[in-house]
């Protein structure tokens, strides 16, 4: 899709597609069809026990034939950038840049469109490969406003998708996350701010914080997702854009 030779740059290219800008530079590492085999049953075991942490989900493997062991499983969902819903114990302090906002939605009566956006990443597997998916949702409509896929976890192509739901759409009153260090990074509270929102973030592990998102992501994962295995990116966007 990206045509290097052309007079457009490729930053605008990637603006026009709707695919950022990660994708285009990103080398990709090979994986095993074992690996990608596992990281696919990880994915739909975390959907079906969002509390499991690498111990209950190796447990959960090796009853299914699967030789893995809990450090392993652990990498693997770093890799795909899951954790456990749990309150861990606050053993360390964030660094400054890093601030972690309160969460604002509590009691709040949410009716109306552009009072309460929300977002959040997902892992979405391929036949052979996988991508994320970032989407920017209005929290009383259940619209999904924008969303991108990226190869890596960086913050730019979330970016990329929360500025064209504020040109389309203008800026809502508050933002809500979870506390991913792409969400609490300098470059995206700073997008915020400088547009007058304000940021409201999940508490730690509290999944229900950011309840509509999570179940959006339930939705195009059994309905779509692992329905059909893509076989390249473009094939990706065509089926989540359906």
């Amino acid at each position: 899709m990206i045509d290097r030779t052309h007079a457009l740059p490729v930053v605008r290219q990637c603006q026009l597609l709707g695919v950022a800008r990660s994708t285009v530079y990103y080398q990709p590492t090979s994986i095993s069809e074992r690996g990608l085999a596992l990281m696919r049953r990880i994915d739909a075991l975390h959907l079906q026990y969002p509390f499991a942490g690498a111990r209950m989900l190796r447990d959960v493997l090796r009853r299914e034939g699967y030789s893995v062991g809990r450090r392993h499983v652990a990498t693997v969902m770093r890799r795909m950038g899951i954790t456990a819903l749990y309150r861990p114990p606050r053993t360390s302090q964030r660094h400054p840049a890093h601030r972690i906002s309160p969460y604002l939605l509590r009691g709040l009566n949410i009716a109306r469109p552009n009072h309460v956006w929300a977002a959040d990443i997902t892992y979405i597997p391929m036949r052979r490969g996988f991508v994320y998916l970032f989407a920017v949702l209005d929290w009383a409509s259940r619209r999904v406003l924008a969303w991108r896929l990226s190869n890596t976890l960086t913050t730019d192509f979330c970016l990329d998708a929360v500025r064209e739901a504020i040109t389309q759409y203008g800026c809502p009153e508050i933002f809500n996350t979870d506390q991913g260090c792409q969400f609490t990074s300098q470059e995206f509270t700073g997008l915020l701010k400088d547009q007058g929102i304000q940021i409201s973030m999940d508490g730690k592990g509290c999944w229900r914080d950011n309840v509509f998102v999570e179940r959006l992501w339930k939705s195009i994962k059994y309905e779509e997702v692992y329905v059909h295995a893509y076989d390249t990116v473009s094939a990706a966007q065509q089926g989540l854009a359906r």
